[in-house]
């Protein structure tokens, strides 16, 4: 091969040489036979040229034909991805909000705050940052809230002020945004969407299926989302309560249908992780009320947290039972009663419930006295009353004061606080530690696992 390659290439460089020599004689002469031969050349070169600019043509749409089936290909292998960013709420207690985006598309699901501890002086409530969303306010298709609590809704009014978008949650969740909204002044720019469990929502690009969950509060719910890349089960807070204080069992069935089906990501509660065995009924305080109403020879002062629905409908049971009136003390703890009663998730007899003012009116021994201030906070009701600066009730001894909550990471020293000046004003005080008060509305280790 070697020995035809050396003789062919002076055979091609010879030719060259003879066309190169007569287009020089044609551009001298300019007529005769070297021109025409000139002529024949350029034509033939010209052709040449067309055919295989044609051909690099064609082979270019070829190419770029077969690049577009492979994408097309590949985007039928490999389905577009789903981000999950989280704003707060994840490795804290708190601030639960989380950002899904798909597709050029985002939703929201929940948006609480955080209380602050003891080294935060001045701070009210501490709220996620919402700078992502704001930069991507135009991609946002909603905001789903599991469940009414504030750590779950209480920074939505901060959020509203900044973007404007569909906020959907169950009945009772949306009448504890509307307070909130209401009080921002911002109500009327807002819309709100209503949906019950079993619903499924289509936005955008999502599609949402709200499924009934157990927790402290009625209405909440676990989100079933979907998406082209697959399905992501966000649960809330829950627990399995097989005995819950409305009747309404956690759907169990349909979780296990979308484990049939397959599930791309599962993200469960996991605030109770790290303890062995289940969560007790909440009807084991209810039990517990029993018995310290019945040993309680004065007034009774209970605090809770406001928007724990279920452990107010227990005290109220409780208050008929032993015949006493109820009043209830603290903004926020008023408000909650007052649109669970006008939603009926509260139910309790006529007459039961009288006016904070109305207590100098009864006996100590016929009042039982609802009331914020379960963590300490320092502007509650409660730390108001250990601290004799309360206009309403004074601590006098003799009372029954009952914490029905277990103090959240970080307000245990403010708990602490106020459970020692209650004792010094004479007050016998119940609480978590001492007996069972409070049960948690987080699931254990075994619902996990069965989760």
């Amino acid at each position: 091969m070697a020995a035809n390659q050396k003789k062919t290439q002076p055979a091609s460089g010879q030719a060259r040489r003879r066309v190169s020599k007569k287009i020089q004689l044609s551009d001298k002469k300019g007529s005769g036979k070297e021109s025409k031969t000139a002529s024949l050349v350029k034509k033939s070169t010209g052709k040449k040229k067309t055919e295989a600019s044609a051909k690099a043509k064609k082979s270019a749409q070829h190419k770029k034909t077969i690049k577009k089936g492979a994408r097309a290909a590949a985007n039928k292998r490999s389905p577009k991805k789903i981000s999950i960013a989280f704003l707060g709420g994840l490795g804290e207690i708190g601030k639960n909000i989380t950002v899904y985006e798909y597709d050029g598309e985002m939703i929201v699901v929940d948006c609480g705050l955080s209380f602050p501890d003891s080294s935060l002086h001045g701070v009210d409530a501490v709220i996620p940052d919402f700078s992502y969303l704001k930069e991507n306010a135009q991609k946002i298709k909603g905001i789903f809230i599991t469940h009414g609590h504030e750590d779950h809704i209480g920074a939505i009014a901060y959020l509203m002020k900044e973007i404007n978008v569909p906020i959907y949650g169950t009945a009772l969740t949306l009448g504890l945004i509307e307070i909130k909204l209401r009080e921002h002044g911002i109500l009327n720019n807002c819309t709100l969407k209503r949906f019950r469990a079993g619903d499924v929502i289509k936005a955008g690009k999502f599609e949402i299926e709200c499924i009934h969950v157990n927790h402290s509060i009625p209405d909440a719910v676990a989100f079933a989302i979907k998406t082209g890349a697959g399905i992501v089960l966000q649960t809330g807070d829950f627990k399995i309560d097989q005995t819950p204080v409305d009747g309404q069992v956690m759907e169990l069935n349909r979780f296990a249908e979308y484990g049939d089906r397959g599930v791309l990501l599962m993200m469960a509660d996991s605030t109770n992780a790290e303890r062995p065995g289940y969560t007790q009924s909440e009807k084991f305080v209810g039990e517990t009320f029993d018995n310290e109403f019945r040993h309680a020879k004065h007034r009774i002062i209970v605090a809770t947290f406001s928007s724990n629905v279920h452990r107010i409908q227990q005290i109220c049971d409780t208050a008929v039972k032993f015949r006493r009136k109820v009043a209830v003390m603290g903004r926020s703890m008023v408000n909650v009663v007052n649109i669970s009663l006008k939603l009926d998730y509260l139910k309790v007899p006529e007459g039961l419930l009288i006016d904070i003012d109305d207590i100098r009116n009864y006996s100590n021994d016929q009042i039982v006295v609802i009331c914020t201030g379960s963590q300490g906070e320092p502007m509650s009701a409660l730390t108001r009353m250990s601290m004799g600066e309360n206009r309403k009730v004074q601590i006098v001894p003799g009372d029954t004061v009952i914490i029905s909550a277990a103090p959240i990471p970080g307000n245990e020293k403010m708990v602490s606080n106020t459970i020692n000046h209650l004792y010094m004003l004479g007050a016998e005080v119940v609480y978590e530690k001492a007996n069972g008060v409070h049960v948690s509305g987080h699931a254990s280790q075994e619902e996990l696992k069965l989760m």
